[in-house]
């Protein structure tokens, strides 16, 4: 998983683990039997639809993605225009009510079964569609929060009409994409979808301080790296949600590493459009097409070139259960020459239940997940410095595995803090000499 924070002069990378096994196994994710490896795409969030949407959609997806080889504007405005007068992007003109409409659950089904007759919504799309809607209603319905189903249909209808209007009209991704935070702000929108799924009363940050001690590093031009593991699509917004109260800058500023899959299924584009982006290839879907191989490798390296001149706040999505030592040092050797002072931190991930990932890995777009309302939780370790890991070791892979051990080691152990007063609801009580539990939105 990787996300990076964006200030005028510096940069921030994550570089996360995420588990080998398709599903992101709760518990101890980093210490399962999987590998890490590394740059993998990383979802973001929204459900998937069933197989197979790539006879409507893929095709075209694959085709916009391979223009991504092509030399362009790390800068680039994102490739969405509107009329001024309007404040709509010209597609939005023509664009569908039915869903904005809505003002109940028959509003919103029936209008899916209008869209779809109509043909402006392929058949797997709107099954998914529905699918979504039951599962994000059963999870913010689970909360006993009052109004949780006017919650349900005001977020419902926007998510479905931008997942109508991404059929219609759909959108292409740079190679580095900012979040569209106008006409329509993509932003706020994937922070209201997730906010409701988030049990806030049993969600805790670790080290809050050193959250604070990395803003305020990032605002003096210093490149960050936190490398950490990857539990679901979610990531992104929970960081962001759970940071909102103290550190929203973090929050904002994060770009993450997104593979193909959540930037062509329609019911994750939206979501995926809310986000800095820089797009890769998944290794993992890496040949699912053996055609394809070649320009994806090509658009991975643009992509990549894109990374190493922007250096913001980066996070890394690998496959782990533990940290693939080629992956952590290329990331810190990119630190190491970008011109800035670089700090390596790591950091811990808790939200598996909000959105679970399918239990095995499907080649084509489509894979089926769940919704939940749970607890989360994000802890961050103080900074690792590779000198003072590496001062004995004798040679140069030598020096490599003893400092990705180490950050290993502090995720995981951060894990396991986090995992004791979320699952095993002790709260602050399960803090530790070096993980500070605390709740910054109290």
């Amino acid at each position: 998983m990787t996300l990076t924070f964006s200030s005028s002069a510096a940069t921030v990378a994550v570089a996360a683990a995420t588990v080998t096994s398709s599903a992101r196994v709760p518990g101890y994710p980093l210490a399962s039997s999987a590998t890490l490896r590394g740059l993998v795409s990383f979802r973001l969030t929204a459900k998937k639809l069933p197989p197979p949407l790539r006879s409507r959609c893929g095709g075209a997806s694959v085709r916009a993605m391979s223009e991504l080889v092509q030399d362009k504007e790390s800068s680039a405005a994102p490739s969405i225009s509107f009329d001024e007068a309007a404040g709509e992007t010209p597609s939005e003109l023509n664009h569908s009510r039915t869903f904005l409409d809505a003002r109940s659950e028959q509003d919103l089904l029936s209008g899916i079964k209008k869209e779809a007759e109509a043909g402006r919504l392929p058949a797997n799309v709107a099954s998914g569609m529905e699918e979504l809607y039951w599962n994000y209603k059963n999870a913010v319905l689970s909360s006993g929060a009052s109004r949780a189903e006017e919650t349900v249909i005001s977020n419902m209808s926007v998510a479905f009409d931008r997942m109508l209007l991404g059929v219609e009209d759909p959108y292409t991704f740079n190679p580095y994409h900012k979040a569209i935070r106008e006409p329509f702000d993509y932003y706020m929108f994937v922070h209201t979808y997730i906010r409701p799924l988030i049990d806030f009363k049993n969600s805790y940050v670790g080290n809050a301080s050193i959250f604070s001690e990395l803003e305020d590093k990032i605002r003096q031009g210093h490149n960050i790296v936190l490398i950490s593991n990857h539990q679901s699509e979610a990531d992104p917004a929970v960081i962001s949600l759970l940071l909102e109260a103290q550190s929203p800058f973090i929050g904002e500023n994060i770009k993450c590493v997104a593979g193909d899959r959540v930037i062509t299924d329609p019911l994750c584009v939206p979501f995926s459009m809310g986000r800095n982006l820089i797009c890769v290839y998944s290794k993992k879907h890496m040949n699912d097409d053996p055609e394809l191989v070649d320009m994806k490798r090509k658009a991975n390296t643009r992509s990549l070139k894109e990374m190493a001149t922007m250096l913001r706040l980066l996070e890394l999505n690998n496959e782990c259960s533990y940290f693939d030592s080629s992956s952590v040092d290329n990331m810190r050797r990119l630190v190491e020459h970008s011109g800035a002072p670089g700090h390596i931190y790591p950091m811990s991930l808790l939200c598996y239940d909000i959105m679970p990932p399918p239990p095995q890995v499907e080649k084509e777009i489509g894979e089926k997940r769940l919704v939940g309302f749970h607890g989360t939780g994000l802890s961050v370790g103080p900074e690792i410095s590779f000198s003072d890991v590496t001062a004995a070791c004798e040679n140069p892979n030598e020096a490599k595995e003893a400092y990705s051990q180490a950050l290993y080691n502090s995720v995981n152990e951060q894990y396991k803090i986090l995992n004791s007063a979320i699952k095993h609801r002790r709260g602050v009580d399960a803090s530790s000499s070096t993980v500070s539990l605390s709740q910054p939105w109290n």
